[in-house]
């Protein structure tokens, strides 16, 4: 099908042949436009038109097998969009009384000031998400820096006072040791002691018969 059997094929629905060449001239020259301008233009269920930039390059040259520089060039492009592709696979049926491809909504053309509206917006919004992101990871990162002096000074305050119960427990075992020698040297000593003799009985009749004398004399 070429553009005047395209014509024809939409005159009956847009009241004659004048009116549907004038539109898809118009179709026509707005989608051009907006590609050479770098815009992508986007119709719901149809497609897309893009411009594409190529690099420079070396081919072939199919007749003489040369190998040639190829400039740096940009080409336009279109990809068919998911219900095209259906229709043509033949994953979906044509409709009998509606058109193949339906009314695409307002601003699915990216040329429009409203879908520049809406690219901005969406922009807009994702910069905010990702400040919000980046502004709750250092909170995180602060209130985590602010925990670990808490946790290190708990630490050493645990260290401390298993230091010192553990300097007190020595201090007991030792005291103990000391009194327990002394008692051990104390009963060595009472040991080593000599035990003293009580006087005989002839040692005491003696000394009686000594003081009955010395009366006697008297």
């Amino acid at each position: 099908m070429n553009k005047a059997q395209l014509v024809e094929a939409i005159q009956d629905r847009l009241g004659g042949r004048q009116q549907a060449s004038e539109a898809v001239d118009v179709v026509l020259d707005a989608i051009v436009r907006s590609v050479v301008a770098g815009e992508r233009v986007s119709v719901t269920g149809f497609g897309s038109f893009e411009k594409v930039d190529r690099p420079a390059r070396y081919a072939r040259n199919p007749q003489t097998g040369e190998r040639v520089r190829v400039r740096k060039t940009s080409v336009p492009r279109f990809r068919a969009g998911a219900g095209f592709k259906e229709l043509v696979s033949g994953a979906k049926k044509l409709p009998k009384n509606d058109v193949a491809v339906k009314k695409a909504p307002k601003g699915s053309l990216m040329g429009g000031t409203s879908a520049k509206k809406a690219a901005a917006k969406r922009a807009g919004a994702k910069k905010t998400a990702a400040k919000r992101g980046a502004a709750k990871k250092a909170a995180a990162v602060r209130t985590t820096a602010k925990r670990m002096p808490a946790k290190k000074t708990a630490a050493k305050k645990a260290a401390t006072k298993k230091a010192a119960a553990k300097k007190t427990t020595a201090k007991k075992a030792a005291a103990k040791k000391t009194t327990a020698k002394k008692s051990s040297a104390k009963k060595a000593t009472a040991k080593k002691a000599p035990a003293r003799k009580a006087p005989g009985r002839r040692t005491a009749a003696r000394k009686t018969a000594a003081k009955r004398a010395t009366a006697r004399k008297r």
